[in-house]
C-alpha cells in the first residue's frame, strides 16, 4: 500500500468535537490574530486544523492549527459561515511524535514561548526520549536544549547524563 498524506484526506469536523492540545508553546499577538481573522474573512479556511483523533473520548485534538480553531470560536460571523466546522487533517501518532509535529509545524514559521517549549523538553524527556531523539524530530542543536533544560531548573533532566572528572581533591600531605 502507498503512501498517502494526511492533505488528501481533509475532513469536515463540528467545532465542538475539537481541543487544544496541553502542550503547544505557540503564541500569536493580537496583530497577527487580526490579520488571521481577516485572511480566514476574506479567503476563508485554506489550511486544515490537524487533529489526532481519541476514539475513547470522541474528540479531535489539535496538533497544529490553534489559532485558526481560536478564530472560529471567538468571530461569530466565520462560525456562521462555516456552519461550526472546521476543515481537519488527521495523523495517528502517539503522544510523543505529535508534540514533534506541533514543535515541527510551528517552528518553520515563528516564534515559540520560551518557557513551554522548556516544558515539552521535560515531558519529552519523562516520556522516555532522548536528547538525540528530541534534537532529530524537533529540528533542535545540542546547545538549545541544554538552555531549555537549564530553564527548568529541574535536576532529574540531567539524571541520566554521565559526567566527567573535571578536577580531582588532591590529598594535602
Amino acid at each position: 500500500m502507498s503512501y498517502k498524506s494526511p492533505a488528501y484526506q481533509v475532513i469536515p469536523v463540528p467545532i465542538d468535537k475539537i481541543e487544544a492540545n496541553a502542550y503547544n508553546p505557540n503564541a500569536v499577538a493580537p496583530p497577527e490574530m487580526k490579520l488571521l481573522y481577516e485572511s480566514i474573512k476574506a479567503d476563508g479556511y485554506t489550511m486544515p486544523v490537524v487533529c489526532y483523533f481519541d476514539q475513547e473520548r470522541d474528540k479531535y485534538i489539535i496538533v497544529d492549527g490553534f489559532h485558526r480553531y481560536r478564530i472560529m470560536l471567538d468571530h461569530p460571523d466565520i462560525y456562521r459561515r462555516e456552519k461550526g466546522m472546521l476543515p481537519v487533517s488527521v495523523i495517528d501518532k502517539h503522544l510523543d511524535e505529535r508534540m514533534a509535529s506541533t514543535i515541527r509545524h510551528n517552528r518553520a514559521r515563528g516564534t515559540h514561548n520560551v518557557d513551554l517549549m522548556s516544558n515539552i523538553i521535560k515531558e519529552l524527556h519523562d516520556l522516555g526520549r532522548s536528547d538525540q531523539w528530541i534534537s532529530k524530530h524537533l529540528g533542535m542543536d545540542e546547545d538549545e536544549i541544554l538552555r531549555l533544560k537549564q530553564i527548568t531548573g529541574l535536576a532529574e533532566l540531567f539524571r541520566d547524563v554521565e559526567f566527567g572528572q573535571a578536577w580531582r581533591a588532591v590529598d594535602e600531605e
